[in-house]
């Protein structure tokens, strides 16, 4: 009989920690504008760099495959 209690008592905090967090969801907008400024950065970092990006993959992918 113990253990129902418990249980009982656990089911009714799990659900009052559930309706809590409904209130706590974080701002949407702001996680919005930094995957925004995330993708502009990475686009502004690729178009500047895009011939060295390239050929230090290209060296990577051939010091890869060239070591057998």
């Amino acid at each position: 009989m113990m253990s129902l209690d418990f249980l009982a008592a656990w089911v009714t905090s799990a659900r009052s920690r559930a309706r809590g967090s409904d209130r706590e969801r974080g701002d949407v907008p702001g996680w919005v504008m930094v995957t925004v400024m995330s993708a502009i950065l990475v686009v502004a970092i690729l178009a500047v760099f895009e011939p060295q990006i390239k050929d230090a993959i290209g060296n990577a992918l051939d010091s890869v495959t060239s070591s057998k």
